[in-house]
């Protein structure tokens, strides 16, 4: 496949993976307690995890053409 298609293949696939990921996040933001240190905690998470996911869709991108 072409290197340039493929990127341009998981661009798309992570504005929606990150769009949907976004929307769950805010959708659960309500049920967590109104706590400082649970808010902190259930971002702190939410904010870095989004990042697993992509991993093997980029590694994929970047493989050489093949």
């Amino acid at each position: 496949m072409n290197p340039r298609l493929r990127r341009a293949i998981a661009a798309i696939g992570v504005l929606v993976f990150l769009t949907v990921y976004v929307w769950g996040v805010i959708s659960l933001a309500p049920f967590i307690p109104e706590v400082w240190w649970a808010q902190l905690l259930y971002f702190g998470i939410a904010g870095t995890a989004w990042g697993v996911p992509i991993l093997p869709l980029l590694t994929w991108a970047e493989k050489g053409g093949e």
